[in-house]
């Protein structure tokens, strides 16, 4: 349960407030050159402490990169990899050891296992997504070789939503501000909604947009492998996502399907289709056409403000939690999306040369 992918896998481990956060990637193809620095770029994306929006806990996420890697290049041997724990306020933690915060996963852990790390959430805290963020940019170079690309951005937080495909923004302007959200404009409201939470105690969701460009023809599985079906279980494995939907997704249903079908036509580099509503994937194999999705995200659990809840023995209690919190974990996100993505698209990659002669 803690290894993603089938040939191009991903094993973490770590907790929240341990001694660190690391991993190993396997799989990955020998020859293929590996920018420490666009690594820790991606890790740099996703830190805390990157902006007034976000939590303040301070950590450099520095990578350390243990094996099969030299001269800048995979080897074909397992990637060992390490991020260390610095800033962590394990005291904040020490009112809540007896108590289950509402909508965390302390009750349920406690259920299956009948021992947790209360200190950030042990285990099932977000701080494991570095290593997915490592694996995913790990995955992104390679993938680059073939020309693919994946980005993702902020669409909605709370009812501030941006209202025009990816097709009409200009994704080169995603990090030109602190909550990823390509048009200024909108941008500007997103991070208000953001302060207004953040004053008040309280968090707030919203959406996250993914296109992967350049992913030909033929990837997937027609029965359980399908594309978009690992891609939305990437996608729900993140902490906080509530939905994923790719293509047309729920709002394809209002649509009647002479409308709906993508046509096929000629194109000079081979066949295309008119429209793309199918998220280019059909019959759970990759079209060539652009793959576009969106995920979800509720408002982070963890408010600092006094909520009602019951301690481990069911007696009726009050929760405040301490300690320093996002209130929207949006921002952070983007590229643990982009790296979930990566991981699929990889993983698929590696299994389409094995699926023909």
């Amino acid at each position: 349960m803690n290894s993603f992918g089938k040939i191009f896998t991903l094993t973490s481990f770590g907790e929240s407030h341990g001694a660190a956060i690391g991993g190993v990637v396997d799989g990955c193809p020998a020859g293929v050159k590996i920018d420490i620095e666009l690594i820790q770029a991606d890790l740099n994306r996703r830190k805390p402490g990157q902006s007034h929006i976000t939590t303040s806990r301070q950590e450099s996420d520095q990578v350390e990169l243990l094996s099969g890697i030299f001269e800048g290049y995979s080897t074909g041997a397992p990637i060992g990899f390490l991020i260390r724990n610095k800033d962590q306020h394990s005291a904040d933690y020490s009112n809540i050891k007896d108590l289950y915060r509402p909508s965390h996963a302390d009750f349920t852990y406690d259920q299956k296992y009948g021992f947790r790390d209360y200190r950030g959430g042990g285990r099932s805290s977000a701080r494991e997504t570095i290593a997915r963020v490592v694996a995913g940019s790990i995955a992104r170079q390679m993938l680059a070789i073939y020309g693919i690309q994946i980005l993702a951005y902020v669409s909605r937080v709370g009812e501030i939503e941006l209202e025009k495909s990816y097709q009409d923004l200009d994704l080169q302007k995603i990090e030109s501000n602190i909550v990823r959200c390509p048009d200024p404009e909108t941008a500007e409201r997103m991070i208000l909604r953001i302060e207004e939470a953040g004053r008040n105690h309280d968090t707030v969701g919203g959406v996250i947009t993914g296109v992967a460009t350049g992913v030909p023809a033929g990837w997937g599985g027609p029965v359980f492998n399908k594309l978009h079906a690992d891609l939305g279980s990437a996608m729900l494995g993140i902490n906080a996502v509530k939905g994923f939907e790719y293509g047309s997704g729920f709002s394809g249903t209002r649509l009647s399907g002479s409308l709906h079908n993508d046509i096929f036509i000629p194109s000079g580099d081979g066949i295309k289709t008119l429209t793309n509503h199918s998220g280019g994937v059909q019959g759970g194999i990759s079209n060539g056409q652009d793959i576009y999705w969106n995920v979800a995200f509720k408002p982070i659990a963890t408010l600092l403000k006094e909520q009602n809840t019951v301690d481990i023995h069911g007696n009726e209690a009050v929760v405040n939690v301490k300690g320093r919190h996002d209130p929207c974990v949006l921002p952070r996100a983007v590229p643990i999306v982009e790296a979930m993505a990566a991981l699929v698209l990889a993983d698929h990659f590696l299994l389409s040369r094995v699926s023909k002669l």
